[in-house]
């Protein structure tokens, strides 16, 4: 394999593998609750890098959420029509993606910043905290650190990753306008042995409504 594998070519491949390994991320799940505990029925909400459709927007849609799903790889988009029918998914690209004007009630974007250079990286995160309506939420995951275009592999496939710093990551998010609710790392181990732990920063962020007098 390249060592220049894109997220496209790498997801493809790996399909439902990628759903064992990390299906169940313990902090991902309890961000979940959080976002649906605080979402009317009938949110519109746009799930970055959707996979399979689970658990993200598997469960949104379970609680009444008008689920959007946009990931770059045509085998995981397969894959959630078939398992998440309550929701709709689309083959895209976060860094070319052009929402409704109208943006979403909240924006999820669990680890689909990773597989990019630093600054599509950074232009991503900005992007997507665009399209958080007022009062809306972001919540984010990702593996943190001060990296770009780092060669590793992953899950059996050599790849070239990049990611901001934590501070960087909360910087950012407050200076696109939103308060930020919630910054913290925990560690996951993937099931199954399939990949090495990892370091995950989770990030909760609202846009403000705005005030009336």
């Amino acid at each position: 394999m390249s060592a220049h594998e894109s997220a496209a070519e790498v997801f493809d491949a790996l399909a439902g593998r990628y759903e064992e390994a990390f299906g169940r991320v313990p902090a991902q799940l309890e961000a979940l609750d959080w976002l649906t505990g605080r979402l009317p029925a009938g949110a519109r909400v746009l799930d970055v890098g959707s996979g399979t459709g689970r658990p993200t927007a598997e469960r949104l849609a379970a609680a009444g959420c008008a689920v959007t799903g946009i990931d770059v790889s045509a085998a995981m988009v397969t894959l959630a029509r078939e398992r998440v029918p309550d929701a709709r998914f689309e083959q895209a690209d976060v860094r070319t993606f052009t929402p409704g004007e109208d943006g979403f009630d909240a924006v999820c974007a669990f680890f689909p910043l990773l597989m990019m250079e630093q600054r599509e990286v950074a232009a991503s995160l900005e992007r997507m905290a665009s399209w958080v309506a007022p009062g809306g939420y972001l919540v984010l995951a990702t593996v943190p650190g001060d990296i770009d275009g780092l060669a590793i592999e992953w899950m059996g496939h050599q790849v070239t990753v990049s990611s901001l710093s934590a501070q960087e990551y909360a910087t950012r998010i407050e200076s696109a306008g939103l308060e930020l609710l919630h910054l913290g790392t925990t560690l996951f181990h993937p099931d199954g042995g399939l990949a090495d732990p990892e370091e995950h920063l989770f990030c909760y962020a609202r846009r403000p409504a705005p005030t009336t007098d």
